[in-house]
């Protein structure tokens, strides 16, 4: 791609105008007593060579090249530039504006004594993305790729295996370039080395991820930091997709931007129809697919995996939450926009509707954790408790909070080594007869995580199940959000 620079303005005044502007019409007497009388006057036309006539410097602007960079939103417009360097511009006819301008009092006394000018052709919706393209795709590194006149473009990201089996959206260069408008960061920063290929990623081609993932750019935050934490030795990316086992990262987001993005806290929130839960989560998966090389049947070994392998991303319902927030129990200050990124697979509810003690609630919810992964397994597996909001109004008028709450279900979970070795209960599965006569724990410290979400009508809970904990699996991974 051909590199435009930013042009270069001329000292003096400037006028940008378009002949399709009343008021540009209007005013190109003004310009030709400006060019007579003195005034070092350029003029820069948007839609005709031609116009205006006037024994003032013309320049065709009509590939917008000088708007787009200037930044000019409407036309007439006028800037002052001093050694190349704008110092003063006004919009739309003024009387006052423009004697000001020029230094002539009487200017323009035939005409009205304003009126409003007309769109710049360069920030008409019909030419944004061309233009955005055209000039603001050169500091962009990615590989152009191009694709045959009767080539369909979202088939031919499928036959270059760049999707996770469903549509993405074609990442343009305009496209990229508004969801690099997201971040802060520069485009060319190393987010992550991505496993299992150890690439190291960019914040660019972290965000032509996001497009394809369809995310919109407000979310780049989050999938840039989503990118960084389960790229994280302590989460162990590679680990995760290597494993014959079911599990993918889920991300559990804290804080103001998740309101601020639009994320589902509430009804249905571990389901579809959020288009920020939905992508977010996608767009890691992609990027973990698409630059580290993490596709299944190749290093992704999962047997029989999860729906939630395609993206998994929710918001904590914290507004009415009997707990603090998962990140604020992690480390991060209260207040602060965090995500969590935990190995883990889809729901496996907990229904209860009649307990209204927390001491039975808590007990119902035990006897489903303790199913997790297998009755007969303990220490080796993870899990997060989604604690949904009218189960979690049972712990909040009785005073638990999420301390509480672990503490009763930690003695809840000590399990009966007898009850669990290989062989008892006829099931050969189990732990090794050495534990006979322990009591065991079902998760290790620490491997289990608790958080509020979902409607306010049913009264459910789920279980998350997580993968292998501690050094040998993951480690749920916290990392606060910066724009």
């Amino acid at each position: 791609m051909t590199t435009v620079e930013k042009p270069a303005l001329p000292d003096g005044v400037v006028a940008v105008v378009k002949r399709d502007c009343p008021t540009c019409v209007l005013v190109v007497p003004v310009l030709e007593t400006m060019a007579d009388r003195g005034v070092d006057l350029t003029v820069y036309t948007q839609d005709d060579p031609s116009f205006p006539e006037t024994s003032a410097a013309v320049v065709d602007d009509t590939d917008l090249s000088m708007s787009w960079h200037h930044d000019i939103e409407t036309v007439p417009t006028l800037l002052r530039v001093e050694a190349g360097v704008e110092i003063d511009r006004t919009v739309g006819w003024s009387r006052s504006a423009w004697q000001r301008f020029t230094d002539l009092e009487d200017l323009g006394q035939e005409l009205p004594e304003q009126r409003p000018g007309c769109g710049s052709l360069s920030v008409d919706p019909s030419m944004t993305d061309l233009l955005l393209g055209r000039y603001g795709g050169a500091g962009l590194s990615g590989r152009r790729v191009t694709l045959a006149a009767l080539e369909d473009e979202f088939e031919a990201l499928f036959d270059r295996g760049w999707t996770d089996g469903l549509p993405v959206v074609p990442p343009t260069e305009a496209r990229v370039l508004r969801m690099l408008e997201g971040t802060e960061r520069p485009a060319d920063e190393v987010v992550a080395v991505v496993a299992p290929d150890l690439n190291e990623v960019t914040v660019e081609q972290v965000a032509v991820n996001a497009v394809m993932a369809g995310c919109r750019p407000e979310y780049l935050p989050v999938v840039l930091t989503a990118v960084e934490a389960a790229c994280s030795e302590t989460f162990n990316m590679h680990g995760l997709l290597a494993t014959t086992y079911f599990s993918g990262p889920i991300i559990v987001v804290n804080g103001p931007i998740a309101e601020r993005i639009g994320m589902n806290s509430g009804g249905n929130v571990l389901g579809q129809g959020n288009r920020a839960n939905m992508t977010i989560g996608r767009a890691l998966q992609l990027v973990v697919r698409n630059l580290g090389g993490g596709r299944p049947g190749e290093v992704d070994m999962a047997a029989l995996g999860s729906p939630g392998k395609l993206g998994f991303c929710f918001a904590e319902r914290e507004a009415d939450s009997p707990f603090e927030p998962l990140a604020v129990e992690r480390g991060v200050p209260a207040g602060t926009s965090a995500l969590t990124v935990f190995a883990g697979q889809g729901p496996t509810p907990i229904v209860d509707q009649l307990s209204r003690r927390p001491e039975s609630l808590a007990r119902s919810m035990a006897a489903c954790l303790r199913a997790h992964c297998h009755p007969k397994l303990a220490i080796g597996f993870d899990a997060m408790l989604v604690v949904g909001p009218e189960h979690g109004r049972v712990f909040a008028e009785a005073g638990w909070d999420r301390a509480r709450l672990r503490q009763e279900l930690d003695e809840l979970l000590l399990m009966d080594g007898d009850e669990m070795i290989r062989g008892a209960g006829g099931i050969d599965e189990g732990i090794p007869e050495g534990f006979a006569g322990a009591t065991i724990p079902k998760f290790r410290p620490g491997g289990l995580q608790i958080v509020h979400a979902g409607g306010d009508a049913g009264l459910f809970s789920a279980v998350l199940g997580g993968w292998v904990a501690g050094e040998k699996g993951s480690e749920p991974t916290t990392m606060e959000i910066r724009s």
